[in-house]
């Protein structure tokens, strides 16, 4: 593991923790190069065989070491928005490799998508079919597409992150994708070259990943019997990872179902983890500023806070909160709430935790490398923290930490 203790000391790969503090300060995200290469290397092996593209979902952790990072490694890439588009490119990525998804793409995204020369905007709704064919038009080329079909499958994950039911916004509805299908071939500005699903994020069950996967093979063959060809399936991403106590499949394992479901099939395969390749390979780094005694709860008082990482206020999402320095005696523990001072009640990163701490020392909240700084923000006119990434023995300042004065940098006073 490439978060591990070492003479008492907690290390990302070679580096002291302490180190990497006493030199960026805190709070600060730290992330592992060699867990991101070790994550995108077992997607990328368990496709091997097979014609397939492993497209990074860039909303997972977008700093442009990281995509640079995965650019290099051969990845795609899976985005939401214009401004992850120009970080991909901005990063060395192949905008070939890039699968524009989301429900709202405005006409100057993909406007800018189809010039980058994107592989293919997902459609998510009819809607959103007539504005890329309009754009398609005035642009006069032709807008490579795929359907995002919603296979009306339950993830059963968190409902915040469960996108494959029929109540949610994401994707066409199945009974409505045939047709549409059929109106995007017929359109001279599109060229239909796909299909695909995603049902929800931190999967850690295989069985409704393989039902949505029947699901698209069934449409892919009615498809091909009404004449129109696909050059891709989307598999889509939502791999879990371990927070707690789950136990997610390894990347081979998860695959596995789908890929037999759809092994008679001749199209490209892609797939987009995101919180797969670096939710394990990132921690916060945060210090103690006070020890707060209550009475009914004792709290360690930290200087990282929601705004940080608002996972656990989102989600109630768990995340393990280890010393920087190993705690040689556990009768010295105690029971507490790691808050942040952020003025809300939600503002916690753990509740309940066993530690011995003491002001200024150091934690490290774990399996923060994705949905944390990607979700920040400057609530309570908080500037943004550090980012660094580790390769061996050497720690490199990949975001410089935000100053106060470039919080506000954009404000007038017009009065």
């Amino acid at each position: 593991m490439a978060f591990a203790y070492r003479g008492g000391a907690l290390c990302a790969e070679d580096v002291p923790l302490e180190e990497i503090a006493g030199r960026f300060g805190t709070p600060c995200y730290v992330y592992s190069r060699a867990m991101i290469e070790q994550a995108f290397g077992e997607f990328a092996r368990a496709l091997s065989g097979r014609a397939a593209l492993v497209a990074y979902s860039v909303k997972a952790n977008s700093n442009l070491s990281v995509l640079a990072l995965l650019a290099r490694l051969g990845a795609g890439f899976d985005i939401v928005s214009g401004g992850e588009l120009a970080r991909v490119i901005a990063a060395g990525g192949d905008p070939r490799k890039v699968v524009f998804s989301g429900v709202g793409k405005s006409e100057a995204e993909i406007a800018q998508a189809l010039q980058a020369g994107i592989l293919c905007l997902n459609l998510e709704s009819e809607a959103e079919l007539e504005r890329v064919e309009a754009v398609a038009r005035r642009l006069g080329v032709r807008a490579p597409v795929a359907l995002r079909v919603n296979p009306d499958v339950d993830a059963q994950t968190h409902p915040y992150i469960s996108t494959g039911l029929k109540t949610s916004k994401f994707g066409i509805a199945y009974a409505d994708a045939e047709r549409l299908a059929g109106e995007a071939a017929r359109r001279p500005s599109l060229e239909l070259i796909g299909i695909g699903f995603h049902i929800g994020s931190q999967l850690t069950g295989t069985g409704p990943f393989v039902d949505a996967a029947a699901r698209i093979l069934a449409l892919a063959e009615r498809l091909e019997a009404a004449g129109i060809g696909l050059s891709h399936i989307d598999l889509g991403g939502g791999f879990g990872i371990r927070y707690k106590d789950e136990s997610p499949a390894p990347a081979a394992r998860f695959l596995e179902g789908a890929l037999g479901v759809l092994a008679s099939r001749r199209e490209r395969l892609i797939v987009d983890p995101g919180r797969a390749i670096t939710g394990q390979a990132g921690v916060l780094l945060t210090r103690i500023e006070y020890l707060k005694r209550g009475a009914e709860s004792n709290f360690v008082i930290v200087d990282a806070a929601m705004n940080d990482l608002i996972r656990p206020a989102l989600y109630d999402a768990w995340h393990e909160v280890r010393p920087v320095r190993e705690v040689e005696s556990p009768d010295a523990t105690g029971v507490y709430d790691v808050v942040g001072p952020v003025c809300e009640s939600a503002d916690f990163l753990a509740k309940q935790r066993r530690l011995a701490p003491g002001a200024g020392d150091l934690l490290a909240v774990m399996t923060a490398g994705a949905y944390g700084m990607v979700m920040s923000s400057n609530y309570n006119s908080r500037p943004r923290p550090a980012e660094v990434l580790v390769s061996g023995a050497e720690a490199r300042l990949v975001r410089r930490r935000e100053t106060v004065d470039q919080v506000f940098a954009d404000e007038r006073d017009l009065l």
